[in-house]
């Protein structure tokens, strides 16, 4: 798996191509798995947005990718619930140096990538 870091403008356009079809994508004909059962984020992502100054939880988005499916977009929360994310002009992606906040979101999606068996996959 990658670091999993997306930049803001790829967090804005799945927020924002989700929220535009959310409304349509169970409709008859479309692809159930564009929902997904769940999403597995890397113990050192989670860390890396636990550790932004400020940062007293973590806020999960719902955004979609151009093919639309259904993907978890995570980002640090101060003490008051405001989003802390990385500067517009920050072009933050995968093996670049982290200087703003990080955002995450390339986990690993079920499906068609499924944890082993257990009480919550039944």
């Amino acid at each position: 798996m990658s670091n999993q870091n997306i930049s803001l403008e790829q967090a804005i356009a799945m927020t924002q191509l989700y929220r535009e079809n959310k409304e349509s994508i169970l409709k008859e004909g479309v692809d159930p798995d564009v929902l997904a059962l769940s999403e597995t984020f890397e113990k050192e992502a989670i860390e890396q947005i636990l550790v932004v100054e400020g940062c007293a939880g973590v806020r999960i988005y719902y955004g979609m990718s151009e093919d639309l499916y259904l993907h978890a977009i995570l980002v640090a929360v101060d003490s008051n619930g405001a989003d802390i994310l990385p500067s517009e002009n920050n072009a933050t992606v995968n093996n670049a140096v982290m200087t703003d906040p990080p955002i995450k979101e390339e986990g690993k999606r079920c499906p068609p990538d499924c944890p082993p068996h257990s009480a919550l996959t039944n």
